[in-house]
């Protein structure tokens, strides 16, 4: 089996973590510490961020479109594919280097994405975006971390409390869709997105699409909809 090399490691903006980018033949990972963030053989949950979200505001003109972690393009990928070509998507990644890997040696991962007409990146913090925002976008997909903790950045906590996921409902236009990734499930999370004025759900999906792989979850919360409790699906 062929060694993993260490490519390159950048620090993650206000914390003392680093990101390693890993490379063992055409595989790409991305480590933090003994972690793996994510893998280039793995992308089925990635994409499916992209299709439920997407999925859900089918239809819209000239749709505006905020993810927020880059990773390693997939979740960018997919939603230039489901999207029309009048979208708008702004990318929001707070670690500047990850952006130079995706023009550098993960350039064949990201298969021109980032040149699309579409596309704008946003070198710095979702969180940022998303609170200067009023009702500027039809949906706000985040892949920043593992899950709805700061695992990369303890500034990311406060993407997932109530301040954070209202500012996120103020950000949406009206039926708009606030959609988080999940390496597993979370009750207080599903209970916080009731909390903050969102009709959740939490949709499991496997780590490589139809080929399975671990279960991982997807918050889709819809913006301006009440509801009692959340609902669980897979």
């Amino acid at each position: 089996m062929l060694p993993w090399i260490h490519l390159d490691k950048a620090a993650v903006p206000g914390g003392d973590t680093e990101l390693l980018l890993m490379r063992r033949g055409t595989e790409f990972s991305i480590m933090l510490g003994g972690n793996e963030l994510m893998n280039s053989r793995l992308s089925g949950s990635e994409e499916a961020l992209a299709d439920l979200a997407c999925g859900r505001i089918a239809g819209r003109s000239q749709p505006r479109i905020l993810i927020g972690g880059l990773g390693m393009g997939f979740t960018l990928r997919a939603a230039l594919a489901a999207l029309s070509p009048d979208a708008h998507v702004t990318v929001a990644e707070l670690v500047p280097a990850v952006v130079a890997w995706a023009k550098g040696p993960m350039a064949p991962v990201f298969d021109g994405c980032l040149e699309d007409p579409r596309v704008a990146i946003h070198e710095g913090d979702v969180a940022g975006a998303i609170t200067a925002a009023r009702a500027t976008f039809d949906a706000i997909l985040l892949d920043v971390d593992n899950g709805p903790d700061g695992l990369t950045s303890a500034a990311n906590d406060g993407l997932y409390g109530l301040a954070g996921l209202r500012a996120a409902a103020r950000a949406l236009r009206p039926g708009g869709v606030l959609a988080v990734w999940s390496a597993g499930q979370d009750p207080r999370f599903t209970a916080r997105l009731g909390q903050a004025g969102f009709a959740a759900e939490a949709v499991k999906v496997r780590a490589n699409g139809k080929r399975g792989g671990a279960r991982h979850v997807i918050w889709l919360a819809s913006a301006g909809k009440e509801s009692a409790s959340a609902k669980q699906r897979g």
